[in-house]
């Protein structure tokens, strides 16, 4: 399993480096026929939130029901390399995790970005063409409740977009101060915003599709999730997932949990930091700081020697870019090359026909 996982990973960071440069633009103006037809046929609206499933609990299929109520539901699916936004392996695979969406109620799965080699703005940039390229017209996201999301809302609502500076959320269009900081859930949705607006007037996209905001459930926690399924304790998580994606597990698993699990290269990872030049991976000042500290033995000594920076998970998306080797210019040129194909991951029977 661990060489198919690697054989897997060296195909996924093929596809990445190739479509730096390439364009599939069959495959982009097929799927977008497609959807015209099924818009046509059904009087329905393109619908499209990007979420991981890492895995598929009650909160997102509640944002996803609420989202079919408005039209056909895509989801886009992070992605290449399998590491997740925080930079780290996601829990398992995405084509389990696309069965997870499916069962869920997704009509569509589509391949996303791979968010682990990528900063947060460079991912939503990712993101926000892809909506533009699928024409979608709503979108749903989780929030959580607070005054200062509240008056985020309402800002969107009126059609003004949120700009996101460290210790300073205002809004563009009025100047106005809203707050320092956001969580997790609401920061994305102001990212969503921001991104929209500059590449609107960077490419004259002319997009403006309608937030769907969803207060997100509580009580549900995505780490104890991952951690009973680590150790195969269903059983406690069972008030905090869908039984479909338990069944989804237990059917790719084979009962070997521990066969599914997505863990690190950490032999390559320690290749990249001892015997590569780094700065073709990583920004200079990391990388001169990881070659005068080497030799390494471990994945921690790693860890320690990367200087902190504004995001908390700088630490393991540098790890992730050690680990694939893609330089810095290419990332740079998959991100304007984005999306360069569609790729399905999964297709809902109930529109199959269309395909």
């Amino acid at each position: 399993m661990r060489d198919k996982a690697l054989k897997n990973f060296l195909r996924d960071r093929e596809e990445v480096v190739r479509y730096s440069s390439e364009r599939d633009e069959k495959s982009i103006e097929k799927f977008k026929r497609i959807l015209e037809e099924i818009k046509e046929e059904r009087d329905t609206k393109i619908v499209a939130d990007y979420t991981e499933y890492n895995p598929l609990h009650l909160g997102h299929k509640y944002c996803l029901r609420r989202g079919k109520e408005e039209g056909l539901f895509i989801s886009v699916l992070p992605g290449p390399l399998e590491r997740s936004g925080r930079g780290v392996p996601y829990l398992v695979d995405r084509y389990i995790r696309a069965e997870m969406a499916i069962r869920a109620g997704a009509d569509i799965v589509v391949e996303g970005p791979p968010l682990g080699i990528m900063g947060s703005g460079q991912y939503m940039e990712c993101i926000v063409k892809m909506f533009h390229t699928l024409g979608v017209e709503v979108i749903p996201r989780g929030y959580i409740k607070n005054p200062s999301m509240e008056r985020i809302i309402e800002l969107i609502n009126k059609g003004y977009h949120i700009k996101v500076r460290p210790y300073r959320v205002s809004c563009i269009e009025t100047g106005e101060f809203i707050c320092e900081k956001l969580e997790i859930d609401n920061y994305i949705i102001a990212s969503l915003s921001y991104t929209i607006y500059k590449l609107n007037r960077r490419y004259g996209l002319n997009f403006h599709p309608r937030f769907l905001f969803v207060e997100r459930l509580k009580g549900i926690s995505g780490s104890k999730i991952r951690e009973c399924i680590y150790s195969g304790r269903f059983q406690e998580i069972r008030n905090m997932v869908p039984e479909t994606t338990l069944e989804v597990l237990e059917e790719y698993s084979g009962g070997d949990i521990e066969g599914i699990i997505l863990k690190r290269f950490e032999d390559r990872i320690l290749e990249t930091a001892n015997e590569y030049p780094l700065e073709r991976y990583v920004p200079r000042h990391i990388a001169e700081v990881l070659e005068r500290n080497r030799p390494y033995r471990s994945l921690e000594e790693i860890r320690e020697a990367i200087p902190q920076g504004f995001s908390r998970h700088l630490k393991e998306r540098i790890l992730s870019r050690l680990e694939c080797r893609i330089e810095g210019d290419t990332i740079s040129s998959y991100i304007r090359n984005y999306p360069s194909k569609i790729k399905i991951l999964a297709i809902n029977k109930s529109i199959r026909e269309y395909f």
